[in-house]
């Protein structure tokens, strides 16, 4: 009959799936001499293979097709320059860097990655959070407080903005160009799985706490106020408190000018989501609220009139490549490689998205090194640290574009504005661009939703995502990532340290087994308890494991072994009492002329018939060398009495069938959801070999992966007291394997209730 299955087969253990499955005794991997020559071995297609895994767009660009992704790509390319240049200049404020180094950033770094990277649809540039790291570290080395010069004419304390921009541009490139050689040395040294380690609500905790750093340094251009700068943890509560305190001087043409700016974004933003699929491409309404800010700042004269403050001077033509200051490396090298593995972060998991959706690949380690390539170029031309954004991205991918070529259609958009129209900006307002980044901030704080959700599905992954935010506002981005990484690592080990511990049944009719408090089918083996834990057994769970094990199981082998010793103590008294009572009678039956039998024969009871007038012997029949299975004593022993009696019964597990049970004589330890065993493990199986053989229940394993029997085997487990016949295939062999033996013994048999067809 369709959908049924059957089993025809004999029980497998480990010896007999050796000789069934026909282990290998040698390895199919070529030797490490041979291993290393093919390594180090050149061929033309080896070399081609090389070249366009380094060089990808080797591969792409000589396949272009211009019918198929010209169009495209030209409309997705002009649409994210427009979005490059307001973005450019917010976030060259949030790194501490005159506005027109932002519209560099948004130029080199694009240009080197179409040549080394693999995702068609990222767009690398400046954004928000990586932004606000490097403004970290600029505001920190280079501070307002020390380009503080006297003005010669009333004495007032101004700032030599001049040497202000020129050290924060000196430090931001080194550090750019130093986060460009830690990414390509990853990148070389294939280490693109360092990201796993930044989970998804770790990464998404950051970027929500970044964001609210965000929207913190925004508020001084928001109000037109001035703020001291903090540095270290606990900086973002001063800097709150320092805004508050100076609200009263606020400037209410720049709050005018904010609110305005984001009435009118907010609006156009959500018509050009409502109508997406009707509009050819979205409204360019940042550049379009720049363009009209800097009209009506330039012809009222805001800044000379009401003081709102103003983008200032942005020089034409590109500037020449400069060294980077590689004495500062010492004291960036931190923040830097938090820098690295966050833009990396970021941007490999833009990249994956996208690859999914659309059916192509993004190589994790070449990411790295295109990423790597984009800083190390632009840190050399005085760009700050790129990184790919969110909705730059997802522009590019809505608006059309398919290839690479939209960073080229870009590129040369931002080239004409650096060349001729960018000095037209120098009258924008800052506060138009703080409202820029705050509307562009929507989808990180969109994250905040994530707490629900993770409140219904994983309370675990909530509470990294709570402590990654709290993390990063309190303790700023470099601290706050490292303690969030190390908070999230715990997690793992304590989540692998206190696993779920089952009892196995099996579901009736087929070889299934199951949590027996989780599924109302499955039914516990009479005289048998299959235990399986929910992770690998190592040094940090194995005492944990052993005490879960007897709890379950209701076997407390600590309990049962001093019962048995008692016990055991108790018999050889009683021996010592009745030889020494038989050998009594025995002298004084010789007195009176009775022959005795044999000393070497055990004398129970010798008592006199006093009907027959004859002398009977009873020999005794309780065996002296057998093992005895103290799991299945249940009544009362002589010498046990009141409370060690309880302690027994207590300790005996039951297994209720109908209306018989049988108590507990054969325990399987699953490990099919071991992955290794270290020594703790082993001695740690050895233990509970001993100690149960020692009350009589048989121990079987099954499961085993094969790395984890080389592992037993390599550490000499298997011994002549665990043979290795003791380890199944599955746990129902094991089950079966029990059943036969048992069988033998008297035992009741139970392939009835199996209902699978099996062969010893």
């Amino acid at each position: 009959m369709a959908g049924e299955f059957y089993v025809n087969r004999n029980v497998i253990n480990e010896v007999s799936l050796d000789e069934v499955a026909r282990r290998r005794n040698y390895s199919l991997k070529p030797p490490l001499k041979e291993r290393v020559k093919e390594s180090l071995r050149c061929s033309v297609p080896k070399l081609k293979r090389s070249v366009l895994g380094f060089l990808p767009v080797l591969s792409w660009l000589p396949n272009y097709s211009v019918r198929d992704n010209a169009l495209g790509d030209l409309s997705s390319g002009v649409s994210v320059g427009i979005m490059h240049l307001p973005m450019g200049l917010a976030y060259a404020l949030l790194a501490g860097t005159p506005p027109v180094y932002g519209l560099y950033t948004s130029f080199y770094p694009v240009l080197v990655y179409i040549i080394f990277g693999t995702s068609k649809h990222i767009s690398v540039g400046t954004f928000a959070v990586t932004s606000l790291m490097v403004g970290t570290v600029t505001q920190t080395l280079a501070p307002n407080s020390n380009y503080m010069t006297l003005n010669g004419t009333n004495g007032s304390a101004v700032i030599d903005t001049a040497a202000l921009n020129y050290d924060r541009v000196r430090i931001a490139s080194s550090l750019t160009v130093l986060c460009g050689i830690f990414q390509i040395a990853m990148g070389l040294l294939q280490v693109g799985f360092i990201a796993t380690y930044l989970s998804d609500p770790l990464v998404r905790g950051y970027t929500t706490g970044a964001g609210i750093q965000v929207v913190l340094s925004q508020l001084s251009s928001t109000f037109g106020i001035s703020t001291s700068l903090y540095s270290g943890p606990l900086s973002q509560v001063y800097l709150l408190i320092d805004i508050c305190r100076h609200l009263p001087t606020t400037n209410i043409g720049a709050l005018v000018i904010t609110l305005i700016a984001l009435a009118v974004l907010i609006t156009i933003k959500e018509l050009n989501a409502c109508y997406d699929k009707k509009l050819p491409a979205p409204i360019p309404i940042e550049l379009i609220v720049i363009i009209v800010a800097t009209i009506i700042s330039y012809y009222t004269n805001l800044n000379g009139l009401y003081k709102v403050a103003v983008v200032g001077q942005i020089p034409k033509g590109l500037l020449p490549p400069r060294n980077p200051d590689i004495s500062l490396w010492g004291s960036v090298a931190g923040s830097a490689f938090a820098l690295a593995i966050v833009g990396y972060a970021i941007s490999i998991s833009l990249g994956k998205t996208f690859g999914l959706k659309h059916g192509y690949r993004v190589d994790s380690n070449q990411e790295l090194i295109a990423l790597g390539a984009c800083n190390l170029v632009g840190g050399f031309f005085q760009c700050h640290f790129v990184t790919p954004a969110l909705s730059r991205s997802l522009l590019q991918d809505t608006t059309g574009g398919k290839t690479q070529v939209v960073g080229l259609i870009s590129s040369v958009f931002m080239l004409i504005i650096i060349l001729e129209i960018g000095s037209l900006f120098q009258t924008l307002p800052k506060a138009v661009l703080a409202a820029i980044v705050y509307v562009n901030l929507k989808g990180i704080f969109m994250q905040f939703w994530d707490i629900p959700a993770l409140w219904k599905s994983n309370k675990v992954d909530l509470m990294v995502w709570l402590v990654t935010l709290v993390c990063t506002i309190l303790l700023n981005l470099d601290i706050g990532l490292a303690v969030s990484v190390g908070f999230s690592l715990l997690t793992v080990i304590f989540r692998s340290q206190l696993p779920s511990y089952y009892i196995l049944g099996q579901v009736p009719g087929t070889e299934i087994y199951l949590d027996i408090d989780s599924y109302e089918e499955a039914k516990q083996i009479p005289g048998i308890i299959v235990f399986r834990s929910s992770t690998s057994i190592y040094y940090t769970n194995a005492e944990l494991y052993l005490d879960a094990l007897q709890e379950k199981s209701g076997i407390d082998t600590g309990k049962l072994l001093t019962e048995k010793k008692k016990k055991e103590a108790k018999e050889k008294r009683q021996a010592k009492i009745e030889e020494n009572k038989a050998k009594k009678e025995a002298k004084r039956l010789k007195r009176s002329g009775v022959v005795c039998l044999d000393d070497d024969i055990d004398i129970k009871t010798i008592s006199q018939d006093q009907k027959s007038n004859q002398l009977s012997i009873i020999l005794s029949d309780r065996p002296t060398n057998g093992q005895v299975n103290w799991a299945f004593e249940n009544g009362a022993e002589p010498g046990i009495h009141g409370d060690d009696l309880k302690t027994l019964k207590s300790s005996t597990n039951k297994v209720e069938m109908g209306n018989s049970s049988l108590t507990t004589h054969t325990l399987i330890l699953d490990l099919s959801t071991a992955s290794f065993v270290d020594t703790v493990t082993i001695k740690t199986l050895r233990n509970i070999f001993k100690d149960f053989k020692a009350i009589g229940i048989a121990i079987y394993l099954s499961g085993c992966q094969v790395c984890v029997v080389k592992q037993l085997t390599n550490a000499g487990f298997f011994c002549e007291s665990i043979p290795k016949n003791c380890l199944f295939a599955t746990v129902h062999d094991a089950v079966l394997y029990s059943i036969r033996i048992h069988e033998d013994k008297g035992l009741p048999s139970y392939d009835s209730a199996l209902n699978i067809s099996t062969k010893m």
